[in-house]
């Protein structure tokens, strides 16, 4: 994105947004500033909750109050009132609603409770190049875990060869060094969020590294650097007791 004439800022937020004219100056925490013809800037948002009487009806809020406070099951405080997708707060993500309101059915009208788990979540950033990430961060592992091992590898697909761009897709995998267990994968870069969503049944499955690795690669492809890394490019260790 650099190459291209891009330039990026990171570990920044947007303070302000002043009109100037025909242009916007957007001013930045670091004490820049970015003017430019328009300003996309995600701030939030709120559970729409508002007016819908839950306080009447005795459900209550977290503790922030934007959102209905619910257990595993998607019940609220009040037995018979269930809540499910953004006004939960918990995954705020389509899917995720769905199949939150899937189980709430199958919890009342199929007499199989059903409790949802958010862990390993495939999701991913829509931008050039994209992003798409499950599991554990790196910094997450390293927080949880006593030893991680860090899989990294890039990769220059075949039409960035013959186009002459300087294009690469980044592969990273977490793994739990004690039990081999892959705990993350990162992807940035082409068709990042088509691979992640396969690479997330494996780690749903709580595939390991060896299992990994003996999946045969699919050459010329950018996914396969996920079955050919044999080397950590990080090891964390915790020191011994």
């Amino acid at each position: 994105m650099r190459a291209q004439g891009i330039t990026i800022v990171t570990g920044a937020t947007v303070e302000a947004v002043e009109k100037h004219g025909e242009t916007y100056r957007a001013v930045l925490s670091k004490a820049e500033a970015v003017t430019a013809e328009r300003v996309m800037f995600a701030i939030g948002r709120r559970a729409n909750i508002a007016g819908l009487g839950l306080e009447a009806a005795g459900v209550a809020l977290s503790a922030v109050g934007n959102e209905i406070a619910v257990d595993g099951y998607s019940r609220s405080s009040v037995a018979h009132i269930y809540a499910v997708g953004d006004v939960t707060n918990r995954v705020n993500l389509t899917p995720v609603a769905i199949r939150e309101g899937h189980a709430v059915a199958d919890t009342l009208f199929a007499n199989t409770p059903t409790p949802i788990d958010h862990a390993d979540i495939a999701t991913a950033v829509f931008s050039q190049p994209e992003v798409g990430t499950v599991g554990l961060s790196e910094a997450q592992a390293c927080a949880t875990l006593a030893n991680v091992d860090i899989y990294k590898a890039t990769f220059r697909p075949m039409k960035a060869t013959l186009s002459g761009r300087d294009t690469r897709v980044l592969m990273k995998l977490v793994v739990d060094a004690d039990t081999d267990r892959v705990m993350g994968c990162h992807i940035v870069g082409d068709a990042a969020a088509e691979i992640i969503q396969a690479v997330a049944i494996a780690i749903k499955m709580k595939a390991t590294k060896a299992d990994f690795d003996a999946t045969m690669a699919l050459h010329p492809s950018a996914a396969e650097e996920l079955v050919t890394m044999r080397e950590p490019s990080a090891r964390h260790r915790s020191p011994p007791a």
